[in-house]
């Protein structure tokens, strides 16, 4: 553990990262979680989807935010708009690989121009009060500059370096780079976090051992898989695997996440649902007709009534 973070945590993913995610997994063993990743041009005029992401509570802390953006105008006028929202952590995004973002010159594509990436981090510090972070990935097409990118956030006055194990061109497909996270780690005197495919406790520890990070974050292993942060400090701890939930475990859990997007959204909560559905289902035998049907349930009666049949065909 970090004087930042526990050594384990919740990343921000777009679309999935509301209240009611990071209540469930928080209740689950998480203990920092992000909100999803926030637009500061968005933010800056206060939008209404952007309110609806930044809704939180008391008991969703320590919590993280992550802007995404270029333009120090609207990176100023977000960092306004946070003034007196109870966040822990502020961190910026130059890993996104999604080209709706890179063709704005946003996320990943700030990689391509580390100077203007060590400015706008030396604004950000300037001008906020909490601890700054940069999100960064390996580089666009290779990793030869990587290290002096790290070196130019720690320049900046970053607390932190958030490392994704691959370049813009690896897309998710390739396998993570554990030797260019750990020449990142070796080269800063900064905490180092690494991220990319952490999908079991085996994973998280061989981020770990072979990168010499800090922390780790999980994103995509944390769908439908609440679990994963006990099993992670659990393995981590003692060596113990803990036995993955049976098919009940897994409904009421389910349900109690159903619950809560009812709770946040209202009626639209079962729609909300429905991605989660497929993401619980996944790697159960014989559900594939149930996966189907999800995107037909559009209330609690009916999304209720699919978990059940999902114990019944899992189980039968």
């Amino acid at each position: 553990m970090t004087a930042l973070f526990p050594r384990v945590i919740l990343a921000p993913l777009s679309g999935v990262s509301s209240l009611p995610f990071r209540m469930l997994n928080r209740k689950a063993g998480c203990k920092f979680a992000f909100l999803e990743m926030l637009c500061a041009r968005s933010l800056s005029y206060s939008s209404k989807k952007t309110a609806v992401m930044m809704l939180t509570e008391a008991q969703d802390k320590p919590l993280g935010v992550q802007l995404l953006g270029r333009e120090p105008y609207y990176i100023l006028k977000a960092l306004e708009k946070l003034e007196g929202y109870a966040y822990d952590i502020l961190d910026l995004n130059a890993a996104c690989p999604q080209k709706k973002v890179t063709s704005r010159g946003k996320g990943a594509a700030l990689l391509k121009c580390p100077k203007e990436l060590q400015k706008l981090l030396v604004t950000i510090v300037r001008e906020v009060s909490v601890p700054v972070t940069v999100k960064l990935r390996l580089g666009w097409d290779n990793d030869k500059n990587a290290v002096d990118i790290a070196k130019h956030a720690e320049d900046a006055g970053v607390k932190a370096v958030f490392v994704h194990g691959r370049t813009v061109a690896d897309g998710y497909r390739s396998p993570v780079n554990y030797p260019a996270i750990r020449k990142i780690k070796a080269a800063l005197k900064i905490p180092v976090v690494g991220s990319g495919d952490i999908w079991s406790a085996q994973m998280a520890k061989k981020m770990f051992d072979e990168t010499g990070c800090d922390s780790i974050t999980i994103a995509r292993g944390a769908l439908g898989n609440p679990w994963i942060f006990n099993e992670v400090g659990e393995f981590l701890a003692t060596g113990k695997i803990i036995p993955r939930p049976a098919v009940r475990e897994v409904a009421e859990t389910m349900k109690r996440h159903l619950d809560l997007c009812l709770d946040f959204y209202g009626e639209t909560g079962a729609i909300e649902f429905r991605k989660f559905y497929i993401w619980y289902t996944s790697g159960f035998s014989r559900v594939r007709p149930l996966r189907a049907s999800v995107f037909c349930a559009g209330n609690k009666l009916e999304m209720t009534g699919l978990i059940e049949k999902f114990v019944a065909v899992a189980e039968g």
